[in-house]
């Protein structure tokens, strides 16, 4: 089966940067670009394939026509047509709202299909800039809502400034928000589900204050505390190392200066491969070929055995 790539749904919002258009090499005009959805079951907000054999399927129809071939044996068992995860590029010019997710089993409880759990990639942002993971210090469920309405919330966040490849690891429960200039991968389950806790009295296009979750998301919060959120790992060059291993997903980083060869024979998923600088081409064992380039994303079938990465390029490897 050949490998696949989408059309990027591309996200103008008011917090939107100018990085992602020239990121990803689009003949577009188009300006305030917050999120480009590189792979996305969501609905009404569904990728459809952008060329090749399933030109025009959306990526519901795809798993549902392909089943375990596209997704593999075990997935397809737990997710059904549902493609379980959903990938982004977010380009942000102005501070996020902080916000929480909340785990599957309180997902459910709200009548909705899942939580969220997700990590961030930093890829080149802004000098300074900044985002917030977990709490700074112990806080208890009431004083979080009296700091929430007296605004002093953020002054019990943890606030990192942001290099490239940073990595955070934001499991469900964990207190967010991307600040103004960083420019992110960002890979999560499959939901659009958040819970909005502070916005910094903003408001929005209309002049309404925009809506807060204060007490669902007292339900979700994780209020313990951890000595350092980002992710702690050793980079390297020409071979994979790992930064996610979670119920949801595996992710891994590759900086290649030269071929390699991926195995996936023993894996019983897709894959996703998400370049975040430099190019190059992916061949198969059957010697189908797509370019791959900074701001590419390509989905590998659970079919395939072997990919040979040729070129200088740094990516993401992601399955489930």
């Amino acid at each position: 089966m050949e490998m696949i790539k989408f059309r990027p749904l591309l996200r103008q919002v008011l917090w939107g940067g100018e990085k992602i258009i020239p990121f990803k090499h689009l003949d577009e005009k188009l300006h305030q670009v917050g999120e480009s959805w590189e792979i996305s079951a969501v609905k009404d907000n569904e990728s459809v394939v952008a060329s090749g054999k399933y030109e025009g399927l959306k990526l519901s129809e795809l798993v549902a026509q392909l089943k375990e071939k596209l997704v593999g044996v075990e997935n397809y068992a737990r997710f059904g047509n549902e493609f379980p995860l959903l990938i982004k590029f977010i380009d942000a010019s102005a501070q996020l709202s902080i916000q929480v997710h909340p785990n599957d089993e309180q997902a459910k409880a709200h009548g909705l299909e899942r939580g969220k759990t997700e990590m961030w990639y930093i890829m080149k942002s802004d000098e300074g800039a900044k985002l917030v993971s977990g709490l700074k210090y112990a806080i208890t469920p009431e004083a979080y809502k009296a700091m929430v309405e007296n605004d002093t919330i953020t002054d019990a966040l943890a606030e990192y400034e942001v290099k490239e490849d940073d990595v955070f690891y934001l499991p469900a429960g964990r207190i967010h928000s991307i600040g103004r200039g960083c420019f992110l991968a960002e890979i999560q389950q499959t939901s659009n589900t958040t819970y909005r806790i502070y916005d910094f009295k903003r408001k929005d296009k209309d002049g309404k204050y925009r809506e807060l979750h204060t007490k669902e998301a007292a339900e979700c919060i994780d209020f313990k505390v951890e000595d350092n959120y980002r992710t702690q790992y050793q980079p390297r060059i020409n071979e994979g190392v790992q930064l996610v291993d979670c119920p949801y997903f595996t992710t891994s980083v590759y900086n290649l200066s030269e071929p390699m060869v991926l195995d996936y024979s023993e894996l019983d998923s897709f894959v996703i491969l998400m370049a975040l600088s430099g190019e190059g081409t992916l061949v198969d064992e059957a010697f189908n070929e797509v370019s791959f380039r900074a701001g590419e994303t390509v989905l590998l079938p659970a079919t395939t055995n072997l990919i040979r990465v040729l070129g200088t390029v740094k990516f993401l490897e992601t399955y489930v």
